[in-house]
Order: structure tokens, then sequence, then C-alpha cells
């Protein structure tokens, strides 16, 4: 497996973001975008356990697992990868919304699909050399979206 670099530079988000959001969600935005998954798994996971509201959690849970799909592949477990792509997929659809948190879901969920889709090709995804991928890039929209 090779994961391409991303060389984009752009600020995924911006002063106001970081006043509206959680300061978890921002850093974990900064880690999964440096490459560091298990690391912004981490921090999701702190604000996921804490008293949040359903939708958030829902959310919350979606992105840890996104990142664990990529933590799974460093260390060779395409298997558990897939597992939790798929329930990521899941969450995603349970939250039933296109953006959540200012994150446009349909652009993350593709290109996650993007870097990840080939591990539903076959039975057991151990049988697969993984291809080249690039994870996704978090990049915030404009707008502050509410959360609960």
């Amino acid at each position: 497996m090779s994961v391409i670099e991303s060389t984009t530079t752009e600020q995924p988000y911006t002063d106001d973001h970081v006043a509206a959001y959680p300061v978890e969600f921002i850093a974990g935005i900064d880690l999964y975008n440096a490459g560091e998954f298990h690391a912004a798994h981490d921090v999701w996971e702190e604000r996921w356990m804490g008293e949040v509201g359903p939708q958030e959690k829902l959310f919350l849970q979606a992105m840890i697992q996104s990142a664990v799909a990529f933590h799974h592949l460093e260390i060779g477990r395409p298997g558990a990868a897939r597992q939790m792509y798929t329930r990521a997929k899941e969450k995603f659809a349970l939250l039933g919304s296109n953006v959540f948190m200012s994150l446009d879901l349909v652009d993350y969920q593709a290109q996650l699909d993007r870097a990840l889709s080939w591990l539903l090709t076959v039975p057991d995804p151990r049988e697969l050399t993984a291809p080249d991928f690039q994870p996704p890039r978090i990049s915030l929209l404009p707008e502050i979206s509410k959360f609960d």
C-alpha cells in the first residue's frame, strides 16, 4: 500500500470554525489531515465519550471509524479496515445530512469511497494488494452549521 500525500496546504478551517466548534473536532481535523489517523481517533473519541447530542455522537462515531479504517491499513489489517469503513458509511447514512459541523459529507464520503472501495471488491481483502490511494482531506465549508 502506498498512501499518496496531499499537496494541498490550504487552511482547512477558519477562525470562525475554531470559535464555533469543540476543540477536539478541530484538533482531530489537523491530525487526520497530517495522516495521524490513530491520534485523530483518540481526540474525536474523547469528545464522543462526553456529553454530546445524539447527532454529534453519530457524526463523531462515523469520523472515528473512518480514521480507524486508515489506521488498520497502516498496520496491515485490511479486514478490520473494511469493517470500519462499512460501519462509518452506515453511520453517515443514519445521520441523514449532507453537511454536519461545516463538513460536506457528500464530498467527504466520495473521497472515502475513492480511497477505500477496493476493500469491498473481494470476500477477503487480504487477498488484494492495496492500491495507491489518497486519504480524504478534511476541509470545512465557510458556513457555520448548527449542531446538537
